[in-house]
């Protein structure tokens, strides 16, 4: 073969390597499309704060210290029917219970030793978890017992006369314009309207109408913070569709920013777990709300009520309920929506009332407390269990138990979660990032959530989330994919 044949066949080499590339990387182009395509489909979990919980109260109620009133009555309920930390132990069997003390004089050394103890040092105590549970819940309902309220004109409402509906959406319009000055409501506000079906939808968006105008007028223009519009029983995309449309006419009459007002529907029927075609339809009622649409709340009652289930057995975990949180779980998992369960309908409220009550009636009531207790802290454990981190509140008397709950969930699943983030910390910031996307930042987003999510409830503080190896810049980042970028860019 001659030099001119061999350098031929190179260049012949060379171009066929060229286009190969080229086809490649316009396979890998087009691929690109399309995974970018589903990133924005599936961001995965917010690290924006999620209430633990919200709290529904008829709108006819409504006054503007209501969440702080609330806070009183949960408190005084918690300290009537758990003097100590270790009752609430022992009633709810939290762990290291049987190794409390009964007496009472014990019960009391037991606490000022746990009372000099820092919080590092009380860990290695079988009484740690117990005390610490009960002393956070005082701290919270002290602080902000509620979370998220509802003022609700639907089923905490009722059917009312048109004139009886009108004068309390100015009400309680003008309440929450003045909680909002007095800065006495909860840090996540809203309005349940009633639903958008035939007969009621007029009704509906005539309360919301009212409520927003006078808000409006009396804030000057003002939404509180995280306001949020419930819509509840939604079956078909179009409902949702006409709440955004009416929301482009609301905003402009009233000189708010376009994209100013959010909402959230209910599942509660079963036509939105599955549709006439054999369908899950909830992906499509969420792309109904053009990005308007940021949580779905479980309608405990209402859904069971669906599937025929009798009033004895509609309770937040039957299995009907566990079917369609998993439904919800599988068509919204990963795109950022917000999702919550529904609410325990037995109340922890004594049949006794007054001041003097008998022996036998006072341990009445505390029995009926207590039962109630465990009920709430078994039923807000097992939505935490599935992922559902928040929930609905009745009564403040059940308030004590929503944190209960919810700390011995965090608190007793920590030291797993600081090894898990750690080890996955440890493991990214030397894997791969390509361009500006890096591939497990979604399951890393979702670890570094469970400290967000605790920090935000109050079950942990920043400086407890350190042990993850994470500055406290990079928690209060609150973005895996930013903490990672700043390790690389350290690197």
């Amino acid at each position: 073969m001659t030099d001119i044949e061999t350098i031929t066949n190179q260049l012949r080499g060379l171009m066929k390597l060229s286009i190969g590339n080229q086809h490649k990387q316009q396979l890998f182009d087009q691929l690109r499309v399309h995974n970018l395509k589903f990133q924005q489909t599936y961001p995965g979990d917010k690290p924006e704060r999620q209430p633990v919980h919200t709290v529904y109260g008829g709108a006819n109620l409504f006054k503007s210290d209501t969440c702080v009133k609330m806070g009183e009555i949960a408190l005084k309920n918690l300290h009537t029917y758990s003097p100590n930390f270790t009752v609430l132990a022992n009633t709810l069997q939290l762990q290291g219970h049987q190794h409390l003390p009964t007496n009472l004089a014990e019960i009391e050394q037991l606490t000022a030793k746990l009372e000099k103890m820092s919080e590092e040092d009380r860990k290695p105590e079988k009484a740690w978890l117990a005390y610490s549970v009960y002393n956070k819940i005082i701290k919270k309902l002290q602080a902000e017992a509620v979370e998220d309220f509802r003022v609700d004109f639907e089923d905490g409402f009722g059917n009312r006369p048109d004139d009886e509906e009108d004068a309390t959406a100015i009400n309680a319009a003008s309440e929450l314009a003045l909680g909002m000055q007095n800065k006495t409501i909860s840090p996540f506000i809203g309005i349940r309207i009633k639903p958008f079906t035939e007969d009621l939808k007029v009704r509906g968006a005539r309360t919301l109408d009212i409520f927003l105008t006078t808000l409006l007028e009396k804030t000057e223009g003002v939404l509180p913070s995280n306001f949020v519009v419930m819509l509840p029983k939604v079956t078909i995309p179009e409902q949702v569709t006409t709440m955004v449309r009416f929301f482009e006419i609301l905003e402009k009459a009233n000189n708010l920013v376009p994209g100013s007002l959010k909402m959230e529907t209910m599942v509660e029927a079963t036509q939105i777990v599955m549709d006439d075609e054999g369908r899950n339809p909830l992906m499509r009622i969420i792309r109904a709300g053009e990005g308007r649409l940021i949580a779905a709340h479980f309608g405990t009652y209402d859904y069971t009520a669906s599937c025929n289930i009798t009033a004895k057995y509609q309770t937040m975990d039957h299995p009907v309920c566990d079917f369609a949180h998993h439904m919800t779980k599988v068509a919204l998992g990963g795109t950022g929506i917000f999702l919550s369960d529904g609410a325990t309908n037995v109340m922890p409220i004594g049949p006794h009332r007054g001041e003097n009550l008998t022996f036998e009636q006072l341990a009445e009531n505390r029995e009926s407390v207590h039962n109630a207790w465990r009920k709430g802290f078994n039923h807000t454990t097992h939505s935490l269990i599935n992922g559902l981190y928040q929930g609905w509140d009745l009564n403040p008397a059940q308030l004590p138990m929503r944190y209960a709950a919810t700390y011995n969930f965090f608190l007793s699943s920590y030291a797993d979660a600081v090894h898990r983030l750690k080890t996955f910390v440890d493991r990214a910031a030397i894997s791969t990032l390509t361009g500006d996307i890096f591939d497990d930042a979604a399951t890393g987003q979702g670890l570094l959530n469970f400290f967000l999510k605790a920090m935000n409830c109050g079950a942990i503080t920043e400086e407890e989330a350190l042990v993850t190896g994470l500055t406290l810049d990079e928690i209060r980042s609150r973005s895996f994919f930013t903490i990672l970028e700043g390790r690389r860019g350290r690197k």
